[in-house]
Order: C-alpha cells, then sequence, then structure tokens
C-alpha cells in the first residue's frame, strides 16, 4: 500500500472514532498517562506539527507554538481541523521527496509519514478503547503497520516510545498482534 494512502486512511480511523466521545473526554485510556482529551489533544498536536515539518521546518523553527491545550471549547471540531492540515501536508511532502527535520535527525518523509500512521492507528484503538467504540481497522492497515513496525518494534522500545509488550497474552489475530507489539493489551482494560 502507498504510503500516502496509509497515512490519509489511518488519520480517517481516527477521525471517525471522534464522534463515540460524547461525554467521555475525562475517561482514562490504554495510555495510563492520559484520560481521552489529552490522547486526542496530542494526536491533534502530532497532526499539527505536521504540517510546517513536511514543509521542511526544523524544531527550533516551529517552537512551542502547538503547546498546551488545542482543543477548545469544540475538541472534535479542533482534531478534525488538525487532521485535515496534516493529511494535505503529508501527501505534499511525500510528492515532494521530502526530507524531515525531526529530534532524533534527518528523516525521510516516508519514513515519517509511516510513524504518523502508526500512532493514529494505534491511538485510534486506543480512543474506541476508552469510549466504548468500534476496536477494529480494516485489517489491510493493520497489515502494513505491522510489516513496517517489524523491524521498528525494538528500536521504539529501546527508545521508550512504547510500553513492554504486555505478560501472559497471546494472540494469532494479526490486530492483537500488533496492539501486543506497541505495548497494548487487546483486552484492556481487562
Amino acid at each position: 500500500m502507498d504510503v500516502t494512502d496509509l497515512h490519509q486512511r489511518t488519520v480517517a480511523e481516527f477521525v471517525s472514532r471522534l464522534d463515540t466521545v460524547g461525554d467521555k473526554w475525562s475517561a482514562p485510556t490504554p495510555c495510563s498517562d492520559w484520560d481521552v482529551r489529552a490522547l486526542v489533544n496530542h494526536i491533534a498536536y502530532e497532526d499539527l506539527w505536521t504540517v510546517p515539518l513536511m514543509e521542511g521546518a526544523t524544531i527550533a523553527e516551529v517552537g512551542d507554538r502547538f503547546e498546551g491545550d488545542l482543543l477548545g471549547d469544540d475538541p472534535v471540531a479542533a482534531a478534525r481541523a488538525a487532521a485535515d492540515a496534516a493529511t494535505i501536508a503529508a501527501a505534499s511532502g511525500l510528492v515532494a521527496g521530502r526530507t524531515v527535520h525531526l529530534s532524533f535527525g534527518d528523516t525521510p518523509a516516508e519514513e515519517y509519514a509511516y510513524q504518523l500512521a502508526a500512532d493514529h492507528l494505534i491511538h485510534g484503538w486506543d480512543l474506541a478503547a476508552a469510549t466504548g467504540g468500534d476496536r477494529r481497522f480494516d485489517p489491510e492497515l493493520v497489515d502494513a503497520i505491522a510489516a513496517w513496525f517489524e523491524n521498528r518494534e525494538d528500536l521504539f522500545r529501546g527508545a521508550g516510545i512504547i510500553a513492554e509488550r504486555p505478560g501472559g497474552v497471546a494472540s494469532d489475530d494479526p490486530q492483537d498482534e500488533l496492539l501486543l507489539a506497541f505495548g497494548r493489551r487487546p483486552d484492556w482494560p481487562g
């Protein structure tokens, strides 16, 4: 699957789950440090960063302009607007073959788009789990992220980006296996 399509579709999966939030903005999520609002704010933050980074800006040039609460009084609309901007910026950056200046070094736009796609898919699951939404994703998206992540799991875990794999949990389901790789319990809050 083309990474531009993958990014767009995973962003859409996340955005579609915003409709399940309702009044659950303070509900806990599988990310123990975040409630639903903080989780959605994290993704909006990431989406807003996508625009200048895909345009070639450095971390220093972006600075702290996206710090704090980005969701305001209409969190769903704010998150959707950020997602729309990120989708356009990612597609543009990918077509241009840009290099993205990340905190750990210069990275091809394609690799950055895979990272963003994975974050949207996994946090989309977190959002669904926290709000009682649909936890199942398109198997094609799961397979694409799993194939990309297979050789990166140890690197991400070693950098502290993802939690340890939960012990005592095994599954033959590809989505469950991907969640386990990202340090999630597929039966959360089980």
